[in-house]
């Protein structure tokens, strides 16, 4: 049914199959991929500071802290801001909240066009950089967006194409840095590339997605989700996975040329590869924990990180650039891998609390649905956090030791404490009892385990 300032869909049931295979997957999918669009152009602006500081030579004044702070603040309101976008889903409607989160895109790129110059003030970089931090607000509402769209069978796969095509955002503008490096452009090519294509964004969006009416705006629920124990725990290791990604993705480069003497082209030729391999391979950590469990694939994926950290502490200290790179990679790999299990736990997670409250059916769907999706952009915003965490490491790090090494060591205790957390809380022994009803007492009934989340 379409309503004045948008198309909304009044009925939306994506539980019920035939409803599903008749109606919801064609317009979930639809949704889906043109909220990916948007979502990835988001990403890309949030991260475009990670690039243009590899352009920002002698000339601009700019010490190795200085860049690391400059990318820190972007990081930051990228994280902060992505708990307002969260709710505005609820506000505006998805459709409608993605035209405009689109279109906000245009000041930070208009902004670092218009300063992107030699003898421009530090401060000036700050304050232009903290604009694109908005950037980093469209992957929580199109998170919380998707989530509503998809039946809970599906949203491990869902959600993680959805976030992986997002996170792709950042190797391909360090990909089309490079083409323009190689060729001897400026930054401001790049910018200009990207105005248009946020404007197209912007168009699609409001020509082929929906809002979904049934998405109201429940404030409620964000209450809910804030005093939920879950929901913390979950953004701490949110913290280790996407902290992680997005983290070494502003950092990466800068290491390269401050430990490593890589010039600008150098360090380009190496920085993509690991956000694209980490973005591509997010959707299969959500389909691993759809078919294994979320907390299964998140534990054992927190030990392969803490293992190719210690590797990295090994070439840090050793000053080997192929292990480094080639570590650093894998390390990449396996923090997408983590994002995708670890954002399909969310929704299993509270969909087995309603279980354990006595709901069923519908009413414990839209139970889970409603408590995921408000956790989702609070799990989102501290898990950002830990990029900020990741900058301010190696800066420290830099100015202490004049080298990465430090950092690391702090990183790989970070992974063991969230392999702790993992198994204490979702794999060490089952999660609660379900009530009693019709099959007796609880203690006849098999305890409900979130090692299935």
């Amino acid at each position: 049914m379409t309503v004045p300032g948008g198309r909304w869909i009044q009925h939306w049931d994506p539980e019920d199959e035939t409803f599903w295979k008749e109606t919801g997957e064609r317009i979930a999918r639809r949704n889906l991929f043109f909220s990916v669009l948007s979502e990835h152009i988001g990403f890309s602006v949030w991260t475009l500071w990670s690039v243009l500081v590899l352009f920002m030579g002698p000339e601009y004044g700019l010490t190795p802290a200085d860049k690391f702070l400059l990318t820190s603040v972007v990081t930051l309101v990228g994280a902060v801001v992505r708990v307002p976008y969260t709710f505005a889903v609820a506000v505006f409607g998805g459709r409608n909240w993605t035209i405009i989160s689109a279109g906000l895109l245009l000041v930070p790129t208009v902004a670092a066009f218009t300063v992107m110059e030699p003898g421009t003030s530090f401060s000036t970089f700050l304050l232009v950089g903290l604009l694109a931090g908005i950037g980093g607000g469209n992957f929580a509402s199109s998170m919380t967006n998707i989530n509503a769209f998809f039946p809970l069978r599906k949203k491990g796969w869902a959600l993680g194409l959805n976030a992986g095509g997002g996170n792709i955002g950042v190797p391909v503008i360090q990909l089309t840095a490079l083409a323009i490096i190689g060729a001897s452009g400026g930054p401001r090519v790049l910018l200009g590339i990207y105005i248009p294509l946020i404007l197209v964004a912007a168009v699609l969006a409001a020509r082929f997605m929906d809002n979904l009416a049934s998405v109201k705006n429940d404030t409620g629920a964000a209450k809910d989700a804030a005093r939920d124990a879950h929901t913390w725990i979950m953004a701490v290791l949110y913290i280790g996975t996407f902290g992680s990604f997005i983290g070494y993705s502003f950092a990466f480069g800068q290491v390269l040329q401050t430990q490593f003497g890589r010039t600008p082209l150098q360090a380009a030729y190496l920085t993509f590869i690991g956000p694209l391999l980490g973005s591509l391979i997010r959707p299969l950590g959500g389909r691993l924990a759809d078919r294994y469990g979320g907390a299964r694939i998140t534990l054992w994926n927190f030990v392969a990180m803490a293992a190719a950290t210690a590797v990295l502490v090994a070439a840090s200290m050793t000053e080997s650039l192929a292990l480094f790179v080639a570590v650093f990679v894998v390390l990449f790999v396996l923090s997408g891998l983590g994002n995708g299990s670890t954002f399909k736990m969310i929704p299993g997670i509270f969909q087995h609390k309603a279980l354990a409250e006595g709901l069923a059916g519908e009413e414990a769907v839209a139970y889970g649905r409603r408590l995921s999706g408000a956790s989702m952009g609070l799990i989102g915003a501290v898990g950002a956090l830990g990029g900020v965490a990741i900058n301010l490491a190696f800066r420290q790090s830099f100015l202490s030791v004049g080298s990465g090494t430090g950092a690391f060591v702090a990183f790989l205790a970070y992974y063991a404490v969230c392999f702790a957390v993992t198994w204490a809380v979702y794999l060490r022994r089952p999660a609660v009892r379900a009530s009693d009803g019709p099959a007796g007492p609880a203690e006849t009934k098999a305890p409900l385990s979130y090692a299935e989340v």
